[in-house]
């Protein structure tokens, strides 16, 4: 489960978000009320940070890597959707504690 803040404009409107989980081996889907133009998942176990950019092929993921070694992941790890994201069951897995921001 993902526990989080969301952020609202001067006109209420919601617009950046961070939160936390635990990971469970299954997909977290999180819903922020808004479609995010960016979404950074890192794992603070593995020490491993997932980026998706709006306009990114809905399978591709920026990954970076302990070592700093960045690649495109094509496994789908996070996937934007219109009112937040999901993250996949293999980015979030059992017992890995996640953070997340959105914006």
């Amino acid at each position: 489960m993902a526990t989080g803040t969301v952020t609202r404009n001067a006109n209420g409107i919601a617009n950046r978000a961070i939160g936390k989980a635990t990971g469970d081996g299954t997909a977290l889907s999180v819903t922020l009320g808004f479609k995010p133009m960016k979404v950074e998942v890192v794992n603070l176990t593995d020490t491993t940070v997932y980026e998706k950019i709006d306009g990114m092929p809905d399978n591709t993921t920026i990954k970076c890597v302990a070592a700093g070694t960045m690649t495109t992941d094509t496994s789908s790890a996070v996937t934007l959707v219109e009112k937040g994201f999901i993250v996949s069951a293999a980015a979030n897995a059992a017992g890995k504690a996640l953070v997340w921001y959105a914006d």
